[in-house]
């Protein structure tokens, strides 16, 4: 059997590295928050300590834990989830990007229809905050 002798350089330069996803940006709305936006729209992304694996698997546990929720995609680096309303069933979609590089999820969620979400989605930004915090 014979074994072609390719170089290093050439077999690295073949192997594809994803990008991690990017995040869709917000619409010219009141109701969607992003680690992306600028202006009333941003939120800071929130740290984690540990393992970006780690950190995905806590985000995904938190977000389960919210009343009418859904996750709808998971996969290394990147969460998307679905949350209904109460009383209507309005969705909101919300997309988490782990980046395990600056140690940090950065997000957007916004409402799939409608103008304003009465700062529902920034509510809900700040609850899975305060629940990937360590405790103090």
């Amino acid at each position: 059997m014979k074994i072609a002798s390719v170089p290093l350089l050439a077999l690295l330069s073949s192997v594809a590295i994803a990008a991690p996803p990017a995040l869709t940006p917000c619409p010219d709305k009141p109701n969607c928050v992003s680690t992306e936006a600028s202006g009333k729209a941003q939120m800071a992304p929130i740290p984690f300590s540990g393992t970006a694996a780690e950190a995905q698997d806590a985000l995904r546990r938190a977000i389960t834990a919210l009343p009418r929720s859904t996750v709808t995609r998971d996969e290394p680096g990147f969460v998307a989830a679905e949350f209904r309303s109460r009383v209507f069933g309005f969705v909101d979609a919300a997309e988490f990007v782990i980046d395990g590089d600056a140690r940090v999820i950065r997000f957007r969620s916004g409402a799939r229809s409608g103008h304003y979400d009465f700062g529902v989605n920034r509510e809900r930004m700040d609850a899975l905050r305060a629940a990937l915090s360590p405790a103090r």
